[in-house]
């Protein structure tokens, strides 16, 4: 730990066990020194979220849903009519609404008590807002309201759409920021598409279930063993060997 800082002031104050009237005096390089040293400590022993094998598992279900809804969507795209007559017009759209007046009110609450329950809200609002705009327009193609409903949506719908979507990408950055300078960081927040969600980056989800179902089958396979009977060369776990010199 003592290596790791060069200032003076800093060790007094590490001697003096964190003493708050000397934790007042530091400078703002020494602060985040000091909580950047501390959070390595914190992490060293700390669990890593995400690194479960059904956070893999979910992963790989979403990406075979993309793939089948491809396929699904090229299907639909042969195959269904141009013009169709639904039933329970009133229902699908009154209860479409209800679940939009729904998010609208969530939105307000969460933005009211400031939680961070609102960036879900947001998002939850900009999908509906834009899903809202695209039914109106496509569904009144050809029809006396398509203009009506084109204006909605190019006036209404789709600006409250991005500013909910700007007002969750702007809380998400503050956000980062604070936990940033939390962590004794003072570079500026990254774009989002940079920060890594928490969890393994290291190969893919699907061979990660393939080592954690062997891993798995072979700790089975060790409890019903008996205790005298040697582990087969199958159910060694197998280690990366060092490179020969």
């Amino acid at each position: 730990m003592a290596g790791q800082f060069q200032s003076a002031n800093l060790f007094r104050v590490m001697d003096e066990s964190f003493d708050l009237d000397g934790l007042a005096t530091l400078s703002t390089p020494e602060r985040r020194k000091l909580l950047r040293a501390l959070v390595a400590l914190e992490q060293e022993g700390a669990p890593t979220p995400g690194t479960s094998w059904k956070w893999d598992a979910v992963l790989v279900v979403i990406v075979g849903s993309c793939i089948l809804l491809a396929a699904w969507i090229g299907i639909l795209a042969v195959t269904l009519p141009a013009f169709y007559h639904t039933g329970s017009w009133r229902g699908a759209w009154v209860g479409f609404d209800i679940a939009l007046l729904a998010a609208f009110a969530a939105t307000g609450w969460t933005a009211w008590r400031r939680r961070q329950l609102l960036i879900i809200s947001l998002v939850v609002l900009a999908t509906l807002l834009l899903c809202d705009a695209w039914f109106d327009v496509v569904l009144d193609v050809r029809t006396a309201g398509f203009f009506a409903s084109l204006l909605s949506a190019l006036l209404i719908e789709l600006p409250l759409a991005l500013l909910a979507i700007l007002m969750a990408r702007r809380l998400l950055k503050l956000t980062f920021g604070q936990i940033m300078r939390y962590e004794g960081l003072s570079q500026p927040v990254p774009p989002l598409w940079q920060i890594p969600l928490l969890g393994p980056t290291a190969g893919t989800p699907l061979t990660r279930l393939i080592k954690e179902r062997a891993r798995r089958k072979a700790i089975l396979a060790r409890r019903r063993r008996p205790a005298a009977q040697p582990p087969t060369a199958s159910e060694v776990p197998v280690r990366d060997e060092p490179p020969p010199r």
